[in-house]
């Protein structure tokens, strides 16, 4: 435990690091990353998604992308979006897509980065295909919820993400009633001016917004691994008689998959978020960080090669 806050530190300085990012790239998955992402290749991706809707599991694709600060890789980092759109469509895989603004161009140009989501909303509404934004730091929160509200003057197979350790999320949350939000506890350091740092705290606000969402009648992702969260879960919506129907669980590809596939065999949607591309190195340090004990399921991933 006393290692564990040098550690958390360690793996976020590299999460950032465009050396150590351009290197992993010639590694290819490597390191037990492998273990957590789904490939380098769309191909890839979708045999995995592939893989994980037969055993009952929903998916959402999301290409990885690092470091975006030219137009021209923004505009790339679209047509890729648009692509696995069309991919998703011609495999008739069960599956949605994530992305993140800041890939997009966002901290290039806000209308920039709009007009490329434009792009590739009308492909998704085209192909009846659900978009969510992921959000990131809280530095971009607005502009990413600005961006969303925009979209969905035109747009109704589109949602965020928001995060229960930041003091604005109720508010959030009671501005997108009937949105289709995911809400999470919340990965990135923030400071104290802006979140919570007790878990406890994080933990009981993230409950909260479950409930506050799906009392709404809104169609609810809750993305945890956190089994006493998800006990609760289950245990409010059967005492308030909330389908299944109007919500699902969430979780990341690769980690505690028996938990998976036993909620899929009680009956309940369990949507598995599936992470492609060549840019692997800054998600794979993230998760790390975020539970530095991942250090020796990464291990043996790799050690069993």
């Amino acid at each position: 435990m006393v290692l564990q806050q040098p550690l958390k530190s360690f793996f976020t300085f590299l999460s950032h690091n465009r050396t150590m990012n351009q290197l992993a790239k010639k590694w290819g998955l490597k390191l037990g990353a492998s273990q957590v992402v789904a490939g380098t290749t769309i191909e890839e991706a979708i045999a995995r998604v592939n893989d994980l809707n037969q055993k009952g599991l929903f998916c959402t694709l999301d290409h990885l992308g690092e470091f975006v600060n030219s137009r021209q890789e923004a505009i790339e980092a679209t047509d890729y979006c648009i692509r696995t759109l069309e991919q998703i469509a011609q495999t008739g895989v069960n599956c949605n897509l994530s992305l993140k603004l800041t890939q997009l161009g966002l901290g290039i140009d806000d209308r920039f980065c709009l007009e490329n989501m434009q792009r590739i909303m009308k492909t998704a509404s085209s192909l009846d295909i659900f978009v969510r934004i992921d959000m990131e730091d809280y530095s971009h929160c607005q502009q990413t919820l600005d961006i969303l509200a925009e979209l969905r003057k035109t747009y109704s197979n589109i949602g965020t993400v928001i995060q229960a350790y930041l003091y604005r999320a109720e508010e959030d949350v009671q501005a997108l009633a009937g949105v289709p939000l995911r809400l999470v506890k919340g990965a990135y350091k923030e400071s104290a001016n802006v979140a919570m740092q007790q878990k406890k705290d994080i933990d009981e606000n993230f409950f909260s917004l479950i409930k506050l969402h799906l009392s709404s009648g809104a169609y609810t992702a809750i993305a945890t691994h956190d089994h006493r969260i998800i006990e609760r879960v289950k245990k409010y919506t059967k005492e308030n008689k909330i389908p299944c129907s109007q919500f699902e669980f969430q979780m990341l590809y690769g980690f505690r998959v028996n938990l998976q596939e036993e909620l899929v065999k009680e009956g309940y949607q369990m949507r598995v978020y599936v992470p492609f591309g060549i840019d692997w190195f800054g998600y794979f340090m993230r998760r790390l960080a975020e539970r530095p004990q991942n250090v020796a399921f990464a291990l043996r991933g790799f050690f069993s090669k």
